[in-house]
């Protein structure tokens, strides 16, 4: 297992090959991790819409949704807010802020590709076969997530991507699939259970909902649940939810990736 101080001189590595990675690799790789975070998204959903108990549902999404990071880290994929450590690479001065830049933004559309391509699959496959249970469960969790004021939501991005590039630090400290997982899995466990938000995690989960609003009879079935959906459009989406979380991820993991390198990093020793 890496030392902090190992994982500053490892990451400063991983973060200058990541800057210096071409457009499509990025793009398609990006996609790939959109993709594996919209499964343990997916996944959380189909496990926890029929349980009534709110804790035992977010300990059960708790459980569940770190597989997608783990298959994230595992495959080699490239994640948005993961990739904010790069600020290791940057400090060290292996890297220019514009790779990181570019780095973030191809990621960043490629993990939108990858999380809207599953949101629409889902809801397009299951089609009218779909559980009334799950189609509430979906709307619901994407209404509520459309209706955070913007203060809220950035913060509760922030402390996401704390834990989540925690997370990927963890990991990428093991030197085995099993050490990397179990790295994962706590802190990502924790942000699912604390109700923190995720941009990539909701590049699948609002898209899902406004899929399946679409749905016949499910505006029907919110109403006769109670469920209120009227914030649920595209437009809130971007304004309410997927602009301020993604401000507060990037606030988050960079000053994480920040702070461990101010700790960690290499001093030199002045003699007299």
């Amino acid at each position: 297992m890496l030392s902090p101080a190992e994982f500053l001189e490892s990451y400063a590595g991983i973060g200058e090959r990541k800057a210096g990675a071409g457009v499509l690799k990025l793009l398609l790789s990006g996609i790939l991790a959109g993709f594996a975070i919209g499964v343990g998204g997916a996944v959380t959903t189909a496990a926890t819409f029929s349980i009534e108990n709110t804790s035992v549902a977010k300990i059960i999404g708790g459980v569940l949704f770190p597989l997608g990071l783990i298959m994230v880290l595992i495959t080699g994929a490239e994640l948005f807010t993961g990739n904010c450590l790069m600020t290791i690479s940057l400090f060290e001065r292996r890297i220019h802020l514009k790779g990181m830049l570019r780095n973030l933004a191809v990621v960043y559309l490629g993990n939108f590709l990858g999380a809207l391509l599953l949101a629409w699959a889902m809801i397009s496959f299951s089609g009218p076969g779909m559980a009334s249970g799950l189609i509430l469960k979906t709307v619901s969790t994407a209404a509520a997530k459309c209706a955070l004021p913007f203060g809220r939501a950035l913060g509760l991005g922030i402390l996401c991507n704390i834990l989540v590039c925690a997370a990927v630090m963890m990991a990428l400290c093991a030197k085995d699939i099993i050490g990397r997982a179990v790295g994962a899995f706590g802190p990502v466990c924790c942000f699912v259970i604390c109700g923190f938000e995720h941009c990539v995690a909701n590049m699948y989960f609002i898209p899902a909902g406004l899929f399946a609003r679409t749905m016949p009879d499910c505006g029907q079935l919110a109403a006769g649940a109670g469920i209120d959906i009227s914030a649920l459009t595209w437009g809130n989406f971007l304004l309410h939810n997927l602009i301020p979380v993604t401000i507060g991820n990037l606030i988050g993991g960079c000053g994480l990736a920040a702070l461990i390198w101010a700790t960690h990093r290499k001093t030199t020793v002045r003699t007299a």
